[in-house]
């Protein structure tokens, strides 16, 4: 169950990563390039996935977030954004970046 949010959902992982890699290729994103990867600990739902990457996608040169829940490592594609951004957005969707207390 979600410590986050308690929605007690744990699949709707891939669909968010779905929806969200459609996105940004629909909007001429590089979803599907490697891009920076960060880690961010306390997800563990579907929710706290779209949580995360709703936050991300708004900071601007992001053109894809990709979650993999199991292991808290997400992967930003862009240009233009800076770690401080991402971490900014990662702590606004009500989680924490590793290596910051």
């Amino acid at each position: 169950m979600c410590t986050a949010c308690a929605c007690g959902t744990e699949s709707a992982q891939a669909e968010v990563i779905a929806e969200v890699t459609a996105e940004a290729s629909a909007a001429g994103g590089t979803a599907g390039k490697v891009g920076k990867v960060y880690s961010v600990s306390g997800m563990t739902c579907g929710h706290c996935v779209s949580s995360v990457s709703g936050e991300i996608g708004k900071v601007g040169g992001v053109t894809g977030v990709v979650v993999d829940l199991p292991t808290g490592a997400v992967t930003v594609s862009g240009a233009g954004f800076t770690d401080e951004e991402i971490h900014a957005a990662v702590e606004q969707a009500g989680y924490q970046p590793a290596g910051r207390s």
